[in-house]
């Protein structure tokens, strides 16, 4: 992290342009951006895309998003200081975790509107979950003794730009479908019980064929669950 962010000091330094960090963004990509404004660029970019709607994201859901932002960072590509992970880290480990509203991702450049309204609690702006209440994130920064960042030069965009809330969506999808699968093993082998089936149909030599490895899966653990039954 400190490697990435003394090499994007570097080329600052050297008057190079980099997108989104001495330049607009989109069609303003052409616009230069003074050293005296570059903050005031990250903090607008943060503020202007925290437009979502909707009921807030699962605590876990937003537990594991800041958690992935920060093993993104970690990889050292995304010029942070490292005082901004280091803020990540104390309130991951306050339990202080954004209100993040879940509608108003598109995807396009990332989850551009959920990140926002993460990013929003690092410079104490927004609501957070804290202590078991929802408070003002000045507040909760507050309590735990812990001070908000103002944003440099590309810390705006490193925070917004990034798939972490539909990542985090699709591993807590992952891992609910692992139960339901199993779950479906079980009403399985309970139907053919029900209905005097046989546990025949289920005998992995039937299922190898096929080649599917889940369905074999399947079909071996009702096979093994009907086996010693007294009505099959």
């Amino acid at each position: 992290i400190r490697k990435s962010h003394k090499t994007l000091r570097s080329l600052l330094d050297k008057g190079q342009q980099i997108y989104g960090v001495n330049t607009g963004f989109g069609q303003l990509s052409t616009v230069s951006i003074t050293p005296d404004d570059r903050r005031k660029l990250q903090l607008n970019l943060v503020r202007s895309h925290a437009c979502g709607v909707g009921k807030p994201l699962d605590l876990g859901v937003t537990r594991l998003t800041m958690i992935l932002k920060l093993m993104t960072w970690a990889k050292g590509y995304s010029g942070i200081r490292l005082e901004l992970a280091q803020l990540l880290v104390d309130m991951l480990n306050h339990d202080i975790l954004p209100i993040i509203p879940r509608k108003g991702s598109v995807g396009a450049s990332g989850d551009l509107a959920p990140l926002a309204h993460l990013a929003r609690a690092l410079i104490g702006e927004g609501d957070v979950h804290f202590q078991d209440r929802i408070m003002p994130a000045m507040l909760a920064l507050k309590e735990a003794n812990l001070t908000p960042v103002v944003l440099e030069a590309k810390e705006g965009l490193s925070l917004i730009n990034g798939t972490q809330v539909s990542t985090s969506l699709a591993i807590r999808a992952l891992a609910e479908s692992k139960k339901l699968i199993k779950t479906a093993d079980i009403s399985g082998a309970l139907s053919t019980e029900a209905s005097l089936s046989t546990r025949i149909v289920f005998s992995p030599k039937i299922h190898q064929l096929k080649k599917h490895a889940g369905q074999s899966r399947s079909a071996a653990n009702v096979f093994k669950m009907l086996k010693g039954s007294e009505i099959v």
